[in-house]
Parts: structure tokens; sequence; C-alpha cells
């Protein structure tokens, strides 16, 4: 969405240059080559086609969930809850189609319909009862994994293998044409969807126009409350589906799963040249980042690096691109 963002940034002069933002928008494509090479050049095994498809189903729970991240961001906000949603998610749809005997589809369908649920309680707190996202998220963040503990018994639930568990599963020789995994085409369709939305929309740009300056937007007639609500429901029904796609990966709904997920989906916003200070973002960068976050965990891993070496790399990255976000802006 770089006009929303050229747009957002036009409404601040002198915040970036031309060259400024093509080098920003070209920033985390550079950054995703940069990682990819460096890991190849360490360990030739990440460019094989198995390493590629295991980076292709890994990116997609965060990059469905970061899709519905980036308009929160946008709007100036943000959800700590999506990690505990996501797992949500995943015992829902579990437990639906285990308990209850709901056909995949619907029991897929109750997944989405949890997280927008989850989503309208974090909407509506914050702008009615006006108290700061962070704070708000914080909280659902444990109430929601609390929930999803109850529901399951703090126990995973399996699931039978169904057309749902084939989402993120190996492509079997007959159907390699598809090149990825159906959950992967998927997660480019609804990018697709998105950022049309966000560009061609009234209510897309009316998103970015809250981020980049609340009392201008208000002033102008935005119902700033209504769309910041908007975005949050809309969040929760992504990370709502990233939680399908988990419970599709996993073959069970897992109440302790994607714990700290939240973070990896902030930092693909970020690292994809989304601004924690709002009015910026892209959903095509967000994919970067999401696939970048990615490339970090499984060059890590095939390096045979521990858990804790990993976490250091990965919260580099992080803080590099936060760094960065902030250097563009006291331009």
């Amino acid at each position: 969405m770089r006009s929303g963002t050229t747009e957002a940034t036009q409404s601040r002069p002198g915040v970036l240059s031309r060259p400024g933002l093509l080098l920003s928008n070209l920033g985390p494509f550079l950054g995703l080559l940069f990682v990819f090479g460096l890991f190849a050049a360490l360990n030739p095994k990440i460019a094989t086609l198995a390493a590629l498809e295991t980076i292709v189903q890994q990116t997609v729970i965060v990059g469905v969930a970061a899709i519905g991240m980036t308009m929160v961001i946008v709007s100036g906000g943000i959800d700590l809850s999506a990690g505990s949603i996501i797992s949500l998610g995943s015992v829902v749809v579990a437990l639906l189609m285990v308990s209850a005997g709901v056909s995949p589809f619907f029991a897929a369908l109750g997944g989405v319909l949890a997280g927008m649920l989850c989503g309208a309680v974090n909407g509506l707190v914050i702008t009615r009862l006006r108290v700061v996202p962070f704070i708000v998220t914080l909280g659902t963040l444990l109430i929601v994994r609390g929930l999803a503990k109850g529901l399951a018994h703090s126990m995973p639930i399996n699931v039978e293998q169904t057309w749902l568990n084939e989402l993120l599963a190996a492509l079997p020789p007959e159907r390699k044409w598809m090149l990825v995994p159906p959950g992967a085409w998927l997660m480019v369709a609804l990018a697709v969807l998105v950022a049309c939305f966000l560009r061609y929309t009234p209510l897309g740009r009316r998103i970015f126009a809250v981020g980049s300056n609340e009392q201008a937007a208000r002033l102008c007639g935005v119902a700033v409350e209504r769309v910041k609500t908007f975005v949050y429901v809309a969040t929760g029904a992504f990370s709502g589906l990233a939680g399908v796609m988990l419970m599709s990966y996993q073959e069970q709904g897992d109440p302790t799963a994607a714990v700290g997920l939240e973070l990896d989906v902030i930092a693909a916003v970020v690292i994809g040249g989304g601004s924690l200070s709002g009015g910026e973002g892209s959903i095509l960068g967000t994919l970067v980042g999401a696939v970048t976050m990615t490339v970090i965990r499984t060059g890590c891993h095939l390096n045979g690096w521990p858990t804790w070496l990993t976490q250091v790399v990965t919260g580099i990255v992080i803080v590099a691109a936060v760094a960065v976000d902030r250097l563009r802006h006291r331009r």
C-alpha cells in the first residue's frame, strides 16, 4: 500500500524526500536479500526446495496475522493479544471438529469468528473506555490465553485428517504444479484484497488518515472510533484465520502454542516498513518482513545454532528495523 504510504507522507511535508521514499520502499526487499544471502553463504541448504517449502509453510501463519496487524499499526494502534487469539482459534477449530462433530469448513469459520469476537472486545474497550491499546491488548493477551487453556483443559486436541490439514501440508507429487501449499495461495489472495482495500476504498484511506493525525482526521469528519473498532475486529479475524492455519500445520489445537508469536507478527510489519507511529505501512512489505523472520529462524536452525542465539539474532534485526524507522522520521 505504498500509495497510502505516500499519501500519509505527503500529509507531513519534509518527512521523506523522493530518494528517501524509494529507499524506504526497497528497504524490506534489500533486507530480505541480505539476510537470505548471508545464511546461504553459511549453509547452502537453505536454498534447497525442501528448505524453501518449509519457509513458505512457516511464513503463512505469521503472514496471515500480520496482514491484519498492518491495519492496526497503520491506524496508530497495536495488538499484543494476536498470539493468544491464534492459539484460541486453533483450539476452537479442533474443539468444534472433535467434540461437536462440526464440518471442517464451519469449524474453520468458528475459529475466525472467535478471533473477530476477541478483536471486537479490544476495539470497543479501546474506543469506548479510551484506554491505550497497549494496556488493553496486554490484558486480553492473558484473558484469551486463559480461555484457550480452559476450553482445552490445558491439553492439545488432536483432530482427524481432513482437507483442512492439507492447507499447509507438503504437496504430493501429483500437485507439485501448485508450487506452494493452498494456505500460501490463500495468504497471497488475502494480501491482494487488503492492499486493494487500503488503496482504493474510502475506509482504507481513513485508516491511514487516523494513523497520520487522529485529531485532523476527526476535524475532517472521520468517525475515528468506528475506524479503530473496525481495524481491531479485522485483526482479530486474521489472527483467528492464522489459528486455523496453525491447527492445519500442527494437526491439533494447542492452547500453549503461539506464545510470543505476537512479537513476530508486529516485527514483520515493522521490518516491512510499517511505522509504530502510525500512518505508514505496506501489505507487500509486511509479507516480505514475515518471510525475513522465517528465513532468520530457518537459517539459525540449519546452522545448528541454539535457541538463545536465534532469539538474539532475531532481536537484533527487530531493534535495527525500529531504529531505521526512528531515523527516517528524524529527517
